[in-house]
């Protein structure tokens, strides 16, 4: 299992570009081959459904209803994908499943990437079925009002709802061991080495929420836990998509020509999720390979995980809540009425904006140097 780089690994005076450098480096050859695989896997599906589309489908002059089946529509699709990518339960749960792995020391690069492709695999199997002849579908994916979009819509939102409250409630624990450090690092009472056994040490957590904690423990598994967000495929983007198929279904276009549609949606959504997965993963490498850098970033990105899983997660639970028992008023109409997908985009930059600004802040304020001086050295401790 590889590890997040160790202080002993970096020296005192390493620059924030060099830190970058160090977590390029220290990647295993079992880690550089996953990377390539997820980036060969991400290629195959650009390759395939923009080849499919531009040199098999096109050429065709194939019509959806009154107007042509062309690049147009696997442009629309493509960026429906990316656009999915930046739905608020996708960064919610991908950054947030990637801080907790990267605290048990582990190295999830690929949280992205299975999440996406459980998701997609959703999307393409009910394309599947339509690009089959199973018009029986087409109808109730178009229909909001279809007991498909009821049941698939409950499980979903319940599931990502109850998951990103679990997450923040992992967080929060977190959170609070973290800001016991701080306290007592800036009091001097422990050793770097102490501070580093502290932020490890997960044994309150393992006895809180136990058997949560253990649910993930590898990044492949966020593949069923993305099937299970794909079920509640009450997003515009996947209902956009399913309707383009549909359509196409009806209309009785070849199947390849339907099954190009969710491949280049997959292409999309699993190139920004992977990219976002690996940029957290990296931007948390950073910060714990000294104990004082985890103190610092982890006091701010760890809020902002809490503050954003539970954002939307009581968005998505109070929206079904409302959705389910027709609550109406003023309260329940805004609730009803938020757009979780522009949520999506703003939680997108915010986690850059602040992680960018930790590192401003870190370097201008030279914040390493003037934690560091408080905290009391082993040799220090002895002496005392």
């Amino acid at each position: 299992m590889a590890t997040a780089p160790s202080p002993a690994q970096t020296g005192p005076d390493r620059t924030i570009s060099g830190g970058w450098r160090q977590a390029t480096a220290s990647i295993t050859r079992q880690e550089w081959t996953r990377l390539a695989g997820m980036a060969g896997f991400i290629l195959a599906l650009h390759v395939v459904g923009w080849f499919t589309l531009v040199a098999i489908v096109a050429p065709q002059h194939l019509s959806l209803g009154s107007k042509g089946f062309g690049i147009g529509i696997g442009v629309t699709a493509y960026t429906l994908g990316m656009r999915h990518a930046f739905d608020a339960d996708h960064i919610a749960a991908i950054d947030n499943t990637t801080r907790k792995l990267m605290h048990e020391g582990k190295r999830p690069l690929s949280v992205g990437f299975w999440f996406s492709l459980g998701h997609s695999s959703i999307v393409f199997g009910l394309a599947f079925l339509l690009s089959l002849g199973v018009k029986a579908l087409a109808g109730p994916v178009e229909d909001d009002n279809s007991k498909l979009h009821h049941v698939t819509s409950l499980i979903g939102t319940t599931v990502s709802g109850t998951f990103l409250y679990i997450i923040a409630a992992i967080n929060i624990v977190i959170l609070l061991g973290i800001w016991k450090v701080f306290r007592q690092m800036r009091s001097g009472h422990f050793d770097e080495a102490a501070l580093e056994e502290q932020l490890n040490n997960r044994g309150f957590m393992n006895r809180l929420l136990g058997r949560v904690m253990k649910s993930i423990t590898k990044p492949w598994q966020m593949y069923p836990l993305g099937l299970l967000f794909g079920l509640g495929f009450d997003t515009a983007t996947e209902v956009a998509l399913l309707v383009l198929a549909g359509s196409g279904a009806a209309s009785g276009l070849p199947w390849y020509a339907i099954l190009c549609l969710p491949v280049l949606f997959a292409a999309g959504m699993s190139l920004l999720d992977t990219i976002d997965g690996s940029f957290m993963n990296f931007a948390y490498g950073w910060a714990f390979s000294k104990p004082v850098r985890k103190v610092y970033y982890n006091l701010t990105i760890t809020g902002l995980s809490v503050a954003v899983a539970l954002i939307i997660g009581t968005v998505e639970l109070l929206g079904l809540l409302a959705d389910q028992l027709d609550l109406h008023g003023a309260f329940w109409d805004w609730v009803s009425g938020i757009d979780i997908n522009l949520l999506g985009f703003l939680i997108v930059g915010l986690f850059f904006v602040v992680w960018i600004g930790a590192l401003v802040v870190w370097k201008v304020g030279r914040i390493e140097e003037k934690w560091s001086a408080n905290v009391r050295r082993p040799e220090q401790a002895e002496e005392a």
